[in-house]
C-alpha cells in the first residue's frame, strides 16, 4: 500500500487536515482494496485544531516511511517550525518522497527551502505574503494547484481535494480517481483556476491625490467607449503626462485600470442578472462579446459562462444579500 503521512501541527486548520484523509480514503482499486494507508503524524502528543484537539498516533519518525507527505495549513503558518520538522521533511525529500502542501501549508513547506526555485501556489489571499517572505519561490496565485513532480502545492480549501484527486490519478489511473471524485461529490477536474475567486479590486490611490476625481469618473463611466485621449481630455492633460502621473499614483495605466473596472462590473452582472453575455459585454463597455470573453478569461481565469455557473447561486428575484460573496466564501474557507 501507498503510505500517506498527514502532518498535524499546532493550530492545524481542520479542513486542511481532514480533506486529504477523506479523499485518499475514498479511493478503491478495481478489486475493492484500499490503495492508501493514512498516518496522521505530529511533533507533539497533542495539538490544537481550533474547536478541538488532535492526538496523532504517529510522530515525525513516521515521515521516513511515507511515500507521500501532506502539509496542511495552520492558523499562523509564519510560526517557526517545530524542532526537527525541517530536517525530517528535507530527509524525506532526499529519499524521493512526494511532498504536497495545502493552502497556507505552503508557508511551512517553503520554510524548509525545498520550494526554492520552484513554482508554487497557496490561498489567493495569502499569495502576496508568501512571495514576499520567500522570494526564491515563484508564487502563482491563479491556479488550483501546482505539480512540480516530487513537490506539489494547492490553493485554499476545496483545492486540496483537486490536488489529492490529481495525485490519485497519477498513482492509480483515471478510473480510481473518478471513483474517489464521485464519492467526494467533486468533479475530477474543475473548470478554471483560483483566479475566478480573487476579488479584483482597483489599485488604491490615496485619498486626496490628484487622480481621485478622475478615478471616480472612470468608475462611473466604465461602460462608455473610452480611449486614452478621452481620459486625458477629462483630466485636462496630455496622454503621455496622464500615463506617467497615473502610474505614479496607482501603479498601473489608465486603460489597465479601466479594463479591471469593466471586468468587476461584468462579474457583478453575471452574479446578479440573467442577461446574456452579449448584453453584459455592451453594458460593461467592451467593444464586442469576443473582446469581453478574451479580457474576462485573461483577468478572471475562466469564461463568463463558467463564472456565472459557479457564482450565480440564487434564482431571479432572490435577495442577493443572502448569498455568500466569493471573497467571503474564500476567506471563510481558508
Amino acid at each position: 500500500m501507498h503510505t500517506v503521512a498527514v502532518l498535524a501541527l499546532d493550530g492545524v486548520i481542520p479542513f486542511d487536515l481532514s480533506a486529504p484523509i477523506d479523499t485518499f480514503n475514498w479511493a478503491r482499486l478495481p478489486d475493492g482494496r484500499a490503495p492508501y494507508r493514512i498516518k496522521v503524524c505530529s511533533p507533539s502528543e497533542e495539538v490544537s485544531a481550533g474547536a478541538f484537539t488532535v492526538r496523532a498516533p504517529y510522530g515525525l519518525d513516521a515521515l521516513a516511511e511515507a511515500d507521500t507527505i501532506i502539509v496542511p495549513g495552520t492558523t499562523d503558518p509564519t510560526t517557526p517550525l517545530p524542532p526537527g520538522m525541517a530536517e525530517a521533511l528535507r530527509a524525506a525529500a532526499a529519499n524521493g518522497t512526494r511532498i504536497a502542501s495545502i493552502c497556507v501549508g505552503a508557508f511551512i513547506f517553503a520554510a524548509t527551502g525545498l520550494l526554492d526555485g520552484q513554482r508554487a501556489t497557496t490561498h489567493w489571499i495569502a499569495a502576496a505574503d508568501l512571495a514576499a517572505m520567500h522570494p526564491a519561490v515563484t508564487v502563482d496565485p491563479n491556479v488550483l494547484y501546482v505539480d512540480n513532480g516530487q513537490f506539489l502545492t494547492s490553493a485554499g480549501a476545496a483545492a486540496a481535494m483537486d490536488m489529492c484527486l490529481h495525485m490519485i490519478r497519477k498513482d492509480y489511473g483515471s478510473a480510481v480517481a473518478a471513483h474517489a471524485a464521485r464519492m467526494s461529490v467533486m468533479p475530477l477536474e474543475r473548470e478554471g483556476g483560483q483566479a475566478q475567486f480573487i476579488v479584483h479590486t482597483q489599485p488604491p490611490a490615496p485619498a486626496g491625490t490628484t487622480m481621485e476625481p478622475l478615478l471616480n469618473w472612470l468608475e462611473e463611466n466604465a461602460g462608455r467607449d473610452l480611449t486614452l485621449d478621452d481620459i486625458a481630455a477629462r483630466a485636462g492633460t496630455s496622454a503621455r503626462t496622464l500615463n506617467r502621473r497615473f502610474r505614479e499614483q496607482t501603479g498601473t495605466t489608465p486603460l489597465q485600470w479601466l479594463h479591471r473596472a469593466r471586468v468587476r462590473q461584468a462579474q457583478h452582472l453575471l452574479e446578479n442578472t440573467s442577461h446574456p453575455v452579449e448584453r453584459i459585454a455592451a453594458q460593461a463597455g467592451f467593444g464586442s462579446p469576443t473582446a469581453f470573453r478574451d479580457r474576462f478569461k485573461r483577468v478572471v481565469g475562466t469564461s463568463p459562462q463558467a463564472y456565472r455557473r459557479a457564482f450565480r447561486g440564487a434564482p431571479d428575484g432572490a435577495d442577493p444579500d443572502h448569498r455568500l460573496h466569493p471573497a467571503e466564501s474564500a476567506g471563510r474557507a481558508g
